[in-house]
């Protein structure tokens, strides 16, 4: 099967997918427990790592940009450039991408490895429903942790960013986040976190699709788990892509 071929072919199976997961999503039963037992695993399994790249980012902008600030004479508006870049732009991102590293890698292995040691058949054949138990509890639990783990790293970048601005100067912490928060308008806050809510979906979808329809044995657990961060990481830049020209569609009717 050529590149181009087998490109439409996994599309088409993967919008399959994606039409088979609203189909089960809306039927009962519903796994709510299983829900927020992967909203619990997502946030306590990534926490520590978005909050040591969350701070040291906030640190890292702002010391980077101070220079050209300073040189320009606009060294006041660091607080303001930090916020706006972190609230809209990189903290969503990265933290998107720690997730599809983190989880989608989790996410996976752990289905592949199910599939290829036939516990799904298993289920199928009890009469159970592995899909809603499986694919939907995860996807619509990491769709809400995503964004409640975006907004603890905006708030930890901000953090780092005054630690960075007082390296060099003396700012109060009041002064630093009036300055701050002050800079950031609606515009800035909602597209950014909607957007988040769509990065939580695609990165735990296809990670399910890669570890649900994994095959040759255990080979296939490490391939599920590889094509599941890449495509979650794709995903995660195709959105924002997409959200980046809405937001500014919207805005300029506005």
């Amino acid at each position: 099967m050529g590149p181009i071929r087998q490109f439409f072919n996994e599309t088409g199976e993967l919008a399959r997918f994606f039409g088979k997961f609203w189909r089960e999503a809306v039927l009962p039963p519903y796994e709510f427990k299983e829900v927020f037992r992967h909203l619990y695993f997502i946030g306590v399994s990534t926490l520590p790592l978005v909050s040591i790249t969350s701070l040291i980012m906030g640190l890292v902008l702002t010391l980077q940009s101070r220079p050209t600030m300073v040189e320009f004479g606009a060294e006041s508006f660091l607080p303001s450039m930090v916020s706006i870049s972190i609230v809209r732009e990189i903290g969503p991102v990265i933290t998107a991408l720690i997730c599809a590293g983190k989880v989608g890698s989790g996410i996976g292995a752990e289905l592949a490895g199910m599939r290829v040691t036939e516990q799904i058949d298993a289920m199928e054949v009890a009469g159970n429903n592995p899909f809603n138990y499986l694919v939907v509890t995860r996807t619509v639990a990491c769709t809400y942790a995503v964004p409640i783990l975006v907004v603890y790293a905006d708030f930890l970048a901000m953090i780092g960013g005054y630690l960075g601005v007082n390296i060099n100067s003396k700012v109060t912490f009041m002064l630093y986040f009036t300055k701050a928060m002050g800079a950031i308008d609606f515009s800035d806050l909602f597209p950014a976190l909607i957007k988040t809510f769509f990065f939580g979906f695609f990165i735990a979808l296809v990670s399910c699709y890669k570890g649900y329809n994994a095959s040759n044995g255990t080979e296939g657990v490490g391939r599920a788990a590889n094509a599941s961060v890449v495509a979650a990481s794709l995903m995660v830049f195709v959105v924002d892509m997409l959200a980046v020209q809405i937001a500014d569609f919207i805005t300029k009717l506005g």
